[in-house]
């Protein structure tokens, strides 16, 4: 006898992005029935013939104009009864790209929310969201994927800060400089900022070694904060 297959394939993708202070995710509208104009992460549907993997890809091509940004596969989300409108199975990505990059880049249906401040979204997308933060948390221990997140030249406060937002508690200052410098992922530009209007005291701006990077990417390392 032969088997009927009736299961629909989507995607959806959890980006972070990082603007110097907080982390930041682009939530959107869903554009048809059922619940239209609920909010939802970036999602599209997978034809049989496609690599969910591409449409993710094109996905955020389409909205963000990049074809170079950190992407990885989160999960499987399959629950029976997770969609109303029938038996879908949503391959999850989770993205990472540059502040800088995206700015400016008009996304309509869109929008940047502070993680933390994200509205309730339709179907299982928060758990999906909740998942990629996690996933985002583990990383950042042991892989230095954080750069991908800062400029260019950044300052050891930024990253601190991204750290911060990243693990989601406090790190104390002068242990995490330690800790950092000891890694040699970073390199002194020799160059300064004054990182807000008033301060007497520029701050140093640094660079990410990328023979270090591309080294730990591979090997990785255990951050203790």
């Amino acid at each position: 006898m032969a088997i009927k297959f009736d299961v629909a394939l989507g995607t959806s993708v959890v980006v972070f992005a990082f603007n110097g202070e907080k982390l930041l995710s682009l939530i959107g509208e869903k554009s048809e029935e059922p619940y239209k104009g609920a909010p939802m992460l970036p999602s599209n549907w997978v034809r049989s013939n496609e690599s969910v993997e591409d449409i993710s890809k094109r996905l955020m091509t389409r909205l963000l104009k990049l074809d170079d940004l950190y992407l990885e596969q989160l999960n499987a989300f399959a629950r029976v009864y997770r969609n109303p409108m029938g038996r879908v199975v949503n391959i999850a990505y989770y993205a990472l790209v540059n502040w800088d990059r995206v700015k400016d880049v008009d996304i309509p249906g869109y929008q940047w929310v502070t993680y933390g401040e994200e509205p309730e979204m339709i179907f299982d997308h928060n758990e999906i969201y909740e998942m990629a933060y996690e996933r985002l948390k583990r990383r950042v221990k042991r892989r230095p994927i954080g750069f991908v997140l800062l400029p260019a030249k950044f300052t050891f406060n930024n990253i601190h800060a991204l750290y911060e937002q990243c693990l989601g508690k406090e790190l104390d200052k002068r242990n995490f400089r330690k800790k950092f410098m000891r890694s040699e992922l970073l390199i002194d530009t020799e160059e300064t900022v004054f990182e807000a209007p008033g301060n007497k005291k520029p701050s140093r701006l640094y660079q990410f070694n990328q023979q270090k990077y591309d080294k730990l990417t591979l090997k990785g390392y255990d951050f203790k904060f």
